[in-house]
């Protein structure tokens, strides 16, 4: 990278910058003025609406390629880089990948990366910087071929820095500032050819070929590269151009090309063709691609393909490098050494697709398919491998993948699907999935069901993550019951969309219907898979996931635990992701198996691990951090608690937003934390403002939505507004008893708080019998040493005193108390406030589902 430098150093971040062309010529009015005009507003550089072509009338270049757009782009951006502390270019052609653009950015600006918080997290958050200047405020992005200003909405940021946007729309002058920019004037022309190929060629014979080729930049380039390596004489050339505009107008070309353009390309390929026919093949099938950099490297990858050119040319390294260098050298490719990439302009693309007949463009659009699909990584839930999905997804759009009836590119089109879901980018992932099942749900057979039949569930598995829960339901549901009739209750594709229903009904708060479902799903996985097999080891950690949301901790730990100790083996194959899921689902199910040091110790071991194995702020490690927060305010860790609790939910809030159920999680968790800490009015803000978002998310009587509605009736108390308490803990009693049923933990926690409501209101009596009542209830779920149980115990006592019964409440403090100290310890704040005769609060913290 080489700048022009007025500030004397070049920019500390850079990215995406094409190579600066060293035969770049005049401009420098134009360079002046849009390095004058920029500022605080996007700057658009279009097509000059009207031009000159050697003394011809005027004509509409509106949407025209090759005027040099880019080009002037890049040459500011070398010439003026120096001046930002920042450069990042993006590709703007395919507005689905805009977001991928700007998330690629975020670790360069000390943000989590899209592997950490998905591609639209991690993207908002590089906008939301750059627009506060922080850590840079000399910034300068440049959208290259941005197509319609709707495609940009809330993606250009605002503030300090510049943006350059490229484009052929004329409707972005109602949006920004804009800068047309025209042909070389002739003296530009002239000046460029000279320089492209020097002591080659006079003033006067340069003035004729730019006349011919109507100024325009890209035509010069292709015309000076083949004078270069040919010496072609100017007369000669000329004579050809003519003869070829004559024959190219024959061909019906389209109005959109120029007959400049068109010629030049055609003489190019026509003596490129005459050296190394191997050469034009190449460009022939770089002509199926996007018009974004290719990796070299999937260019060596000639199995499967249909042509046997093209097979040879891949399948010999010495050809393929004499092939590319010729392309390079003939100005019909740029190669770039330094990302091991070659890169065709659009125009020179569209001009060979149109030259090709019907047959070969099949054949070469088949062979890109295979190219890309070989190119692929295997696994598409690996971070590590994302970046080279994204180098590849570019090109899908443009080839046409989704077309393709091969199967091997059907499966490779999954792959990115669940690429682009895994990474964060669920939007996209959403469109390629929907646009895959409109085009091919008309297509029958055994294969084409199995891919349709994925494509659903992973369709049900973004719109869960979306948060749309019913329809991710409605999806898994239709398609595990095609699947069952089409392949049977055993098939590997029938199982798979099993555990995706099970997960929809956890989602829908009906855990007792997902317990029943899953228990069938991991017995059929045993019984066709194997016990050690990852997926089976996946429906054992869902059931898991059941039996702690059903209140069965003791069955929840005895899975999470098997889970746990075959992934941590090195022959499992499980992923780093899973090995923590599992890791801190056991320390969850601990901790409300009512072992709280131990849930400490166990989730701080699984921290530290995520930390080191996938980042401080990647989703699992968040998740594992927020369970620790709560082990640690169980075991008595207030401040510590708190601490970890405003870092989970800051980071929580920064990557997913405020209404994402992680964070909603967070939120809970930290109002919880804020209320221990004796921060009731912090805590009740966040508690009520968190219970308001919980309803749109999962519904208004989901048990998480009705036991946070326990959370805030606490709180009420707390700020001696008893009779809402009371009110609000009788309303979501209700809903969870009629929900979930009288014995579920969530029901037996807001009885107890309905309890002390009673009492603070002066009921001692009411306080007794619903006290007494769910005491027996809780020893009976969750057994007498439960600190639950014998917090409620505790309170128990203190009502009992209040109404002069000394007697029982001797007898219940003399079985109650020796086991309280023994199980937490003699000094844990519970155990104090007990002793002191106060009434114990019990909080909910939303298990993950």
């Amino acid at each position: 990278m080489t700048i022009s430098s007025e500030r004397g150093r070049p920019p500390e971040i850079w990215g995406g910058v094409p190579a600066q062309n060293k035969n770049f010529t005049g401009r420098s009015e134009l360079l002046e003025l849009l390095r004058a005009r920029i500022g605080d507003a996007a700057t658009a550089v279009l097509p000059s609406s009207e031009r000159q072509i050697g003394e011809t009338t005027s004509h509409a270049l509106q949407g025209m390629g090759g005027v040099g757009k880019t080009q002037v782009a890049v040459e500011y951006v070398y010439r003026y880089g120096s001046k930002y502390d920042l450069v990042w270019w993006i590709p703007a052609d395919q507005p689905a990948l805009v977001r991928s653009s700007l998330a690629s950015l975020a670790p360069r600006l000390g943000l989590p990366p899209s592997s950490v918080s998905g591609t639209n997290e991690a993207a908002q958050a590089v906008l939301d910087a750059l627009s506060k200047g922080d850590p840079y405020d000399r910034w300068l992005l440049v959208f290259d071929n941005a197509i319609e200003p709707e495609d940009l909405t809330g993606l250009i940021p605002t503030g300090p820095g510049h943006v350059l946007l490229t484009t052929r729309n004329y409707s972005w002058r109602d949006r920004v500032k804009t800068l047309e920019i025209d042909v070389f004037r002739r003296e530009e022309s002239v000046e460029f050819l000279r320089r492209r190929v020097p002591n080659a060629i006079t003033e006067s014979e340069a003035e004729r070929l730019a006349a011919a080729l109507g100024d325009l930049p890209l035509a010069l380039e292709q015309a000076a590269a083949l004078k270069a390596e040919t010496g072609m004489s100017v007369d000669e050339y000329l004579g050809l151009l003519s003869e070829r505009s004559r024959e190219l107008m024959d061909e019906n070309r389209p109005a959109d090309y120029p007959n400049s353009m068109s010629a030049a390309w055609s003489l190019s390929v026509a003596t490129l063709e005459s050296r190394l026919p191997e050469a034009v093949e190449l460009l022939r099938c770089l002509a199926f691609f996007g018009p974004d950099p290719v990796p070299r490297d999937i260019l060596s990858r000639s199995s499967g393909l249909t042509r046997p050119l093209l097979s040879s040319v891949l399948a010999d390294p010495i050809m393929l490098t004499r092939a590319v260098g010729e392309l390079s050298r003939f100005a019909l490719a740029r190669v770039s050494s330094e990302s091991r990439t070659i890169q065709v302009h659009r125009l020179v693309q569209a001009l060979l697709r149109e030259q090709v007949g019907a047959a070969d463009q099949a054949s070469l659009r088949h062979d890109v398919h295979i190219l890309l699909v070989r190119g692929a990584p295997p696994r598409a839930d690996e971070g590590g491998q994302w970046p080279r999905f994204g180098e590849l997804v570019p090109h899908l759009e443009p080839a046409r993948v989704i077309e393709s009836d091969d199967r091997s590119v059907r499966d490779f089109v999954l792959k990115v699907v669940r690429y682009l879901y895994q990474s964060g980018n669920r939007q996209a992932a959403q469109s390629m999935v929907e646009d895959f099942l409109r085009r091919w749900q008309d297509k029958t057979g055994e294969g084409n069901d199995r891919l349709l039949l994925t494509a659903q569930s992973h369709r049900a598995d973004i719109l869960r993550e979306l948060g749309d829960y019913a329809q991710a339901a409605e999806t898994d549901e239709a398609a595990l019951a095609q699947a069952q009739e089409i392949f049977g209750e055993d098939d590997e594709v029938t199982l798979t969309i099993a555990r995706g229903f099970g997960a929809d009904l956890r989602a829908l708060g009906r855990f007792a219907e997902a317990v029943e479902r899953d228990e069938d799903t991991r017995d059929r996985h045993v019984r066709v898979f194997g016990e050690q097999n990852p997926w089976t080891l996946r429906s054992i950690n869902n059931l898991a996931l059941d039996f702690g949301l059903v209140g069965r901790y003791r069955e929840a730990r005895e899975l999470h635990m098997a889970v746990y100790m075959q992934q941590r083996e090195p022959s499992s194959g499980a992923s780093k992701v899973e090995i923590l899921s599992s890791w801190n689902g056991l320390a969850r199910v601990i901790r409300q198996h009512g072992e709280y040091t131990v849930a400490r110790d166990l989730g701080e071991d699984a921290l530290e691990y995520g930390r080191q194995e996938l980042g401080a702020e990647h989703f699992w490690t968040l998740r594992t951090q927020r369970d620790l927060s709560i082990a640690l305010r169980r075991a008595g860790a207030f401040e510590q608690a708190l601490e970890m609790a405003r870092e989970v939910h800051e980071r929580s809030r920064r990557l997913f937003g405020l209404d994402n159920p992680d964070t909603l999680a967070a939120a809970t968790c930290l109002a919880n934390a804020e209320r221990s800490a004796g921060l009731v009015d912090e805590a009740f803000a966040r508690a009520m403002d968190t219970t308001r978002r919980y309803a749109p998310v999962y519904g208004s009587h989901h048990p998480y939505t009705l036991a946070c509605d326990g959370n805030v009736a606490l709180l009420h108390r707390m700020k001696n507004d008893v009779d809402a308490a009371r009110e609000l803990d009788e309303r979501s009693l209700a809903g969870l008893e009629d929900k979930l049923g009288p014995d579920h933990h969530y029901s037996l926690n807001v009885a107890i708080n309905l309890a002390s409501d009673l009492a603070a209101l002066g009921d001692l009596e009411g306080a007794r019998a619903r006290g007494t009542e769910t005491l027996g209830r809780v020893r009976f779920m969750l057994g007498e040493e439960h600190p639950v149980a014998l917090g409620c115990a505790a309170n128990l006592i203190a009502d009992l005193r209040a109404l002069g019964e000394d007697e029982e409440a001797a007898a219940l403090t003399e079985v109650t108390f020796p086991i309280y100290e023994r199980v937490l310890y003699p000094d844990h704040p519970d155990v104090r406030t007990a002793k002191a005769g106060r009434h114990l609060d019990f909080d909910f913290d939303p298990p993950l589902i």
